[in-house]
């Protein structure tokens, strides 16, 4: 299965991560707007709030690659991100549980998108004990069978909606069950719990 690599990506790109008996990663493709690539979305106390990364466009209309976006660092985005993680979830039941793991990649300084990303990746994956070998693009794939292409969920206005199961959230009681956020939001309501979650949606793949 082909994959865009996200930063902390939605619980649905997770459910086919994990349910893939192989997994590579699209790094040579442009880089587009208003993906996944450099946002996630989280539970806070006045519902779904997006975290998003600064990124160094070009003056000029040539169109980068992924792989060569680099990170405004001039804004706090970091502290931020942290800051913002810890208001929306630090009363709910994992927490405390993985805040370090968590907490470190925003105490790194990343200059490249896809670094912040891949690191985001890994973190995770230590946190579900989830691991699986993946592989990287050389070049731009246009040779894959349609079932296996799924880059698209890079997409942050697709408007698709998935069928997933519901699980208890900070503030449903306030706002109701908002699905397919960031993976943190799985992992923190459901702790060890999560994995098995993810597994149980194989269905949906894809």
């Amino acid at each position: 299965m082909l994959f865009q690599p996200t930063y902390f990506a939605p619980v649905i790109q997770y459910v086919a991560l994990v349910n893939s008996k192989e997994i590579e990663f699209e790094v040579n493709d442009n880089y587009q707007k208003q993906t996944y690539r450099n946002r996630c979305y989280i539970y806070g106390a006045n519902g779904s709030l997006m975290l998003n990364v600064p990124v160094l466009h070009t003056k000029s209309n040539i169109k980068q690659k992924t792989i060569e976006v680099r990170i405004d660092n001039s804004f706090a985005w970091s502290s931020l991100h942290l800051k913002s993680l810890q208001m929306a979830y630090r009363s709910s039941p994992f927490f405390e549980f993985y805040e370090d793991e968590i907490a470190a990649l925003f105490n790194k300084k990343y200059n490249f998108l896809i670094d912040l990303n891949f690191e985001s990746i890994q973190i995770v994956n230590d946190c579900l004990q989830f691991d699986i070998p993946y592989q990287k693009t050389i070049e731009y794939r246009t040779d894959l069978k349609k079932e296996d292409d799924l880059r698209s969920l890079v997409n942050a206005k697709s408007g698709q909606e998935y069928n997933l199961n519901k699980y208890t959230q900070v503030f449903d009681n306030k706002h109701g069950y908002v699905s397919n956020l960031s993976i943190l939001d799985l992992l923190f309501n459901e702790g060890t719990n999560a994995l098995q979650y993810l597994e149980d949606h194989k269905n949906l793949c894809f």
